[in-house]
Protein backbone atom coordinates (compact mmCIF):
# COMPACT_ATOMS: atom_id res chain seq x y z
CA UNK A 1 0.00 0.00 0.00
CA UNK A 2 1.49 3.43 -1.40
CA UNK A 3 0.38 5.44 2.11
CA UNK A 4 2.56 8.28 0.39
CA UNK A 5 0.09 8.56 -2.70
CA UNK A 6 -2.68 8.16 0.26
CA UNK A 7 -1.16 11.43 2.34
CA UNK A 8 -1.82 13.41 -0.86
CA UNK A 9 -5.67 13.83 -0.25
CA UNK A 10 -4.46 15.95 3.18
CA UNK A 11 -5.97 19.05 2.63
CA UNK A 12 -8.05 18.56 0.37
CA UNK A 13 -11.79 19.87 1.03
CA UNK A 14 -15.08 19.90 -0.36
CA UNK A 15 -17.95 22.66 0.04
CA UNK A 16 -21.84 21.76 -0.16
CA UNK A 17 -24.53 23.83 0.69
CA UNK A 18 -28.10 22.92 1.33
CA UNK A 19 -31.70 24.28 2.53
CA UNK A 20 -32.44 22.30 5.63
CA UNK A 21 -35.76 20.98 4.69
CA UNK A 22 -37.88 19.48 7.82
CA UNK A 23 -38.99 16.07 6.77
CA UNK A 24 -35.48 14.00 7.80
CA UNK A 25 -36.29 15.66 10.99
CA UNK A 26 -40.24 14.56 11.32
CA UNK A 27 -39.23 11.11 10.09
CA UNK A 28 -35.73 10.54 12.53
CA UNK A 29 -38.45 11.62 15.36
CA UNK A 30 -40.72 8.97 14.44
CA UNK A 31 -37.96 6.45 13.89
CA UNK A 32 -37.00 7.08 17.27
CA UNK A 33 -40.05 6.74 18.73
CA UNK A 34 -39.71 9.92 19.94
CA UNK A 35 -43.13 12.32 20.67
CA UNK A 36 -41.65 15.95 19.53
CA UNK A 37 -43.50 18.83 18.19
CA UNK A 38 -43.78 18.67 14.45
CA UNK A 39 -40.93 20.28 13.17
CA UNK A 40 -41.08 22.88 10.73
CA UNK A 41 -38.45 26.08 9.52
CA UNK A 42 -37.07 27.71 12.50
CA UNK A 43 -37.00 24.85 14.60
CA UNK A 44 -33.14 23.86 15.57
CA UNK A 45 -31.89 20.68 14.36
CA UNK A 46 -31.13 18.41 17.72
CA UNK A 47 -27.43 17.34 17.81
CA UNK A 48 -26.39 14.99 15.19
CA UNK A 49 -29.26 15.39 13.17
CA UNK A 50 -27.40 16.97 10.80
CA UNK A 51 -25.80 13.65 9.63
CA UNK A 52 -29.15 13.58 7.50
CA UNK A 53 -28.24 16.26 5.82
CA UNK A 54 -25.58 17.65 3.20
CA UNK A 55 -24.97 13.56 2.11
CA UNK A 56 -23.10 12.64 -0.97
CA UNK A 57 -25.09 11.50 -3.73
CA UNK A 58 -23.73 9.49 -6.40
CA UNK A 59 -25.23 7.15 -9.43
CA UNK A 60 -26.22 3.60 -8.68
CA UNK A 61 -23.79 2.39 -11.77
CA UNK A 62 -20.37 4.73 -9.42
CA UNK A 63 -21.33 2.53 -6.13
CA UNK A 64 -18.92 -0.17 -5.34
CA UNK A 65 -19.24 -3.95 -4.16
CA UNK A 66 -20.40 -3.19 -0.85
CA UNK A 67 -22.81 -0.32 -1.66
CA UNK A 68 -20.87 2.45 -0.91
CA UNK A 69 -19.16 5.22 -3.21
CA UNK A 70 -16.63 3.69 -5.57
CA UNK A 71 -12.82 4.91 -4.57
CA UNK A 72 -11.21 7.95 -5.30
CA UNK A 73 -12.79 11.23 -5.03
CA UNK A 74 -12.83 13.03 -2.16
CA UNK A 75 -12.17 10.32 -0.39
CA UNK A 76 -8.56 8.72 -0.79
CA UNK A 77 -8.36 5.87 -2.43
CA UNK A 78 -7.50 3.48 -0.13
CA UNK A 79 -7.02 -0.42 -1.34
CA UNK A 80 -8.70 -2.02 1.65
CA UNK A 81 -12.12 -3.96 1.43
CA UNK A 82 -13.74 -2.78 4.79
CA UNK A 83 -15.10 0.79 6.17
CA UNK A 84 -16.45 1.51 8.95
CA UNK A 85 -17.10 5.13 11.16
CA UNK A 86 -14.91 4.84 14.09
CA UNK A 87 -15.56 7.81 15.83
CA UNK A 88 -16.40 11.62 16.35
CA UNK A 89 -15.36 14.91 18.39
CA UNK A 90 -18.11 17.49 17.40
CA UNK A 91 -18.66 20.80 19.49
CA UNK A 92 -21.72 22.98 19.15
CA UNK A 93 -21.66 26.79 19.06
CA UNK A 94 -24.71 27.64 17.59
CA UNK A 95 -27.94 26.58 16.52
CA UNK A 96 -28.86 24.99 13.22
CA UNK A 97 -32.15 25.96 12.01
CA UNK A 98 -34.57 24.03 9.50
CA UNK A 99 -35.46 26.38 6.90
CA UNK A 100 -32.26 27.85 6.83
CA UNK A 101 -29.49 27.41 3.76
CA UNK A 102 -26.72 26.27 5.67
CA UNK A 103 -23.10 25.62 4.11
CA UNK A 104 -20.98 22.22 5.17
CA UNK A 105 -17.11 22.53 4.46
CA UNK A 106 -15.41 19.42 4.77
CA UNK A 107 -11.27 18.74 4.57
CA UNK A 108 -9.10 15.39 4.91
CA UNK A 109 -7.17 16.66 8.23
CA UNK A 110 -4.79 13.32 8.26
CA UNK A 111 -4.04 10.13 6.48
CA UNK A 112 -2.25 7.37 8.92
CA UNK A 113 -1.68 3.73 8.23
CA UNK A 114 -1.51 1.15 11.38
CA UNK A 115 -0.93 -2.65 11.46
CA UNK A 116 -3.76 -4.26 14.18
CA UNK A 117 -4.29 -7.29 15.26
CA UNK A 118 -6.37 -7.88 12.38
CA UNK A 119 -4.53 -7.06 9.86
CA UNK A 120 -3.92 -3.88 7.64
CA UNK A 121 -5.51 -0.85 8.91
CA UNK A 122 -5.73 3.00 7.49
CA UNK A 123 -7.28 5.58 9.93
CA UNK A 124 -8.90 8.71 7.70
CA UNK A 125 -10.04 11.82 9.47
CA UNK A 126 -12.17 14.32 8.01
CA UNK A 127 -12.91 17.92 9.49
CA UNK A 128 -16.49 19.34 8.56
CA UNK A 129 -17.27 22.55 9.71
CA UNK A 130 -21.38 24.10 9.04
CA UNK A 131 -21.71 27.80 8.71
CA UNK A 132 -25.21 29.53 8.81
CA UNK A 133 -23.47 32.28 6.82
CA UNK A 134 -20.88 33.12 8.74
CA UNK A 135 -21.93 31.89 11.69
CA UNK A 136 -19.88 28.54 12.78
CA UNK A 137 -22.40 25.84 14.05
CA UNK A 138 -20.91 22.65 14.36
CA UNK A 139 -17.37 21.51 14.34
CA UNK A 140 -16.70 17.76 13.96
CA UNK A 141 -14.26 15.35 13.40
CA UNK A 142 -14.76 12.35 11.82
CA UNK A 143 -12.84 9.16 11.97
CA UNK A 144 -12.95 6.24 9.24
CA UNK A 145 -11.23 3.31 9.77
CA UNK A 146 -10.36 0.78 6.77
CA UNK A 147 -9.48 -2.60 7.11
CA UNK A 148 -8.45 -5.69 5.47
CA UNK A 149 -10.87 -9.16 4.81
CA UNK A 150 -11.12 -10.91 7.94
CA UNK A 151 -8.39 -13.87 8.37
CA UNK A 152 -10.09 -17.22 8.58
CA UNK A 153 -10.13 -19.03 12.22
CA UNK A 154 -8.55 -16.11 13.26
CA UNK A 155 -8.46 -15.34 17.12
CA UNK A 156 -11.15 -12.60 18.14
CA UNK A 157 -9.97 -9.98 20.68
CA UNK A 158 -10.92 -10.38 24.02
CA UNK A 159 -14.18 -7.79 24.42
CA UNK A 160 -14.17 -4.95 26.84
CA UNK A 161 -17.09 -5.31 29.66
CA UNK A 162 -19.55 -2.10 29.78
CA UNK A 163 -19.72 -0.70 33.04
CA UNK A 164 -22.41 -2.47 35.32
CA UNK A 165 -24.12 0.63 36.73
CA UNK A 166 -25.23 3.76 35.28
CA UNK A 167 -27.75 6.81 36.45
CA UNK A 168 -30.34 6.04 33.64
CA UNK A 169 -30.76 3.99 30.82
CA UNK A 170 -33.22 2.36 27.59
CA UNK A 171 -33.47 -0.26 25.73
CA UNK A 172 -33.47 -0.87 21.94
CA UNK A 173 -34.25 -3.59 19.65
CA UNK A 174 -32.44 -2.82 16.59
CA UNK A 175 -34.99 -4.87 14.22
CA UNK A 176 -34.25 -4.49 10.05
CA UNK A 177 -37.11 -1.76 9.92
CA UNK A 178 -35.15 0.75 12.14
CA UNK A 179 -31.96 -0.59 10.34
CA UNK A 180 -33.65 0.37 6.98
CA UNK A 181 -34.90 3.92 7.84
CA UNK A 182 -31.45 4.97 8.82
CA UNK A 183 -29.84 4.17 5.92
CA UNK A 184 -32.49 5.37 3.74
CA UNK A 185 -32.12 8.81 5.58
CA UNK A 186 -28.79 9.33 5.74
CA UNK A 187 -28.58 7.55 1.83
CA UNK A 188 -26.30 5.38 3.51
CA UNK A 189 -26.09 1.96 1.03
CA UNK A 190 -23.83 0.27 2.81
CA UNK A 191 -24.98 -3.22 2.37
CA UNK A 192 -24.15 -4.65 5.88
CA UNK A 193 -26.79 -2.61 7.26
CA UNK A 194 -29.38 -4.21 5.53
CA UNK A 195 -27.92 -7.33 3.34
CA UNK A 196 -27.95 -10.67 5.49
CA UNK A 197 -26.39 -12.75 3.26
CA UNK A 198 -23.66 -9.99 2.18
CA UNK A 199 -22.86 -9.18 6.18
CA UNK A 200 -22.35 -13.51 6.77
CA UNK A 201 -20.69 -14.31 3.89
CA UNK A 202 -19.00 -11.46 2.25
CA UNK A 203 -17.85 -9.59 5.23
CA UNK A 204 -17.79 -12.06 7.94
CA UNK A 205 -20.38 -10.77 10.68
CA UNK A 206 -23.29 -13.10 12.40
CA UNK A 207 -26.14 -10.60 11.35
CA UNK A 208 -26.87 -6.90 10.28
CA UNK A 209 -24.97 -4.79 11.66
CA UNK A 210 -26.47 -1.24 13.62
CA UNK A 211 -24.67 2.25 12.05
CA UNK A 212 -22.22 3.30 14.41
CA UNK A 213 -23.87 7.07 14.10
CA UNK A 214 -27.71 5.70 14.94
CA UNK A 215 -25.83 3.92 18.09
CA UNK A 216 -24.00 7.31 18.77
CA UNK A 217 -27.54 9.22 17.95
CA UNK A 218 -29.43 7.00 20.33
CA UNK A 219 -26.68 8.34 22.94
CA UNK A 220 -27.73 11.88 22.48
CA UNK A 221 -31.34 10.77 22.17
CA UNK A 222 -31.32 8.91 25.32
CA UNK A 223 -29.54 12.07 27.05
CA UNK A 224 -32.24 14.68 25.03
CA UNK A 225 -35.12 12.34 27.59
CA UNK A 226 -33.17 12.61 30.86
CA UNK A 227 -32.07 16.45 30.52
CA UNK A 228 -34.88 17.44 27.63
CA UNK A 229 -34.26 21.30 29.05
CA UNK A 230 -30.53 21.13 28.61
CA UNK A 231 -28.15 22.86 25.58
CA UNK A 232 -25.81 20.21 24.20
CA UNK A 233 -22.27 21.52 23.71
CA UNK A 234 -20.07 18.86 22.89
CA UNK A 235 -19.81 14.89 22.11
CA UNK A 236 -17.25 12.47 21.42
CA UNK A 237 -17.44 8.92 20.87
CA UNK A 238 -15.78 5.92 19.79
CA UNK A 239 -16.78 2.51 18.90
CA UNK A 240 -15.38 -0.54 20.38
CA UNK A 241 -17.74 -3.64 19.04
CA UNK A 242 -20.02 -4.35 16.39
CA UNK A 243 -23.87 -4.51 17.44
CA UNK A 244 -26.28 -6.74 15.50
CA UNK A 245 -29.43 -6.17 14.53
CA UNK A 246 -30.49 -10.10 16.33
CA UNK A 247 -30.02 -9.08 19.78
CA UNK A 248 -31.10 -6.53 21.64
CA UNK A 249 -29.07 -3.60 23.20
CA UNK A 250 -28.92 -0.74 25.97
CA UNK A 251 -27.95 2.67 26.10
CA UNK A 252 -26.72 3.90 28.54
CA UNK A 253 -26.01 7.56 30.80
CA UNK A 254 -24.06 8.86 34.22
CA UNK A 255 -24.13 12.03 35.26
CA UNK A 256 -20.31 13.28 36.80
CA UNK A 257 -19.96 15.46 39.67
CA UNK A 258 -20.32 18.46 38.45
CA UNK A 259 -23.82 17.39 37.15
CA UNK A 260 -23.07 19.28 32.91
CA UNK A 261 -20.81 16.06 32.28
CA UNK A 262 -22.56 12.81 30.83
CA UNK A 263 -20.47 9.51 31.02
CA UNK A 264 -22.80 7.61 28.12
CA UNK A 265 -22.42 3.97 26.07
CA UNK A 266 -23.77 1.35 24.54
CA UNK A 267 -24.59 -2.31 25.97
CA UNK A 268 -24.76 -5.21 24.06
CA UNK A 269 -27.17 -8.22 25.30
CA UNK A 270 -24.12 -10.12 26.16
CA UNK A 271 -22.43 -7.20 28.05
CA UNK A 272 -19.92 -6.06 25.98
CA UNK A 273 -19.39 -2.41 25.26
CA UNK A 274 -20.05 -1.30 22.05
CA UNK A 275 -19.77 2.57 21.99
CA UNK A 276 -18.37 4.77 24.87
CA UNK A 277 -19.01 8.90 24.48
CA UNK A 278 -18.84 11.46 26.96
CA UNK A 279 -21.20 14.83 26.50
CA UNK A 280 -21.09 18.29 28.26
CA UNK A 281 -24.34 20.73 28.49
CA UNK A 282 -25.14 23.91 29.90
Amino acid sequence: MDIAHLEKWVGTSETYSERIAPFSSNALAATLDRSDPVYADATALPPLWHWMHFLQIFRLSDAGYDGHAALGGFLPPVPLPRRMWAGSRLNFFAPMLIGRDLTKVSTIKSVEAKTGKSGALVFVTVGHQIFDGKTLGIDEEHDIVYRDEPVPGARAPVPLQAPDSWGFSRDIDPDPVLLFRYSALTFNGHRIHYDQPFCVNSEGYKGLVVHGPLLATLLLDLLRRQRPEATIRSFDFRAVSTVFSNESFSVHGATDDDNKTFRLWVRRQDGVLAMQAKATIT
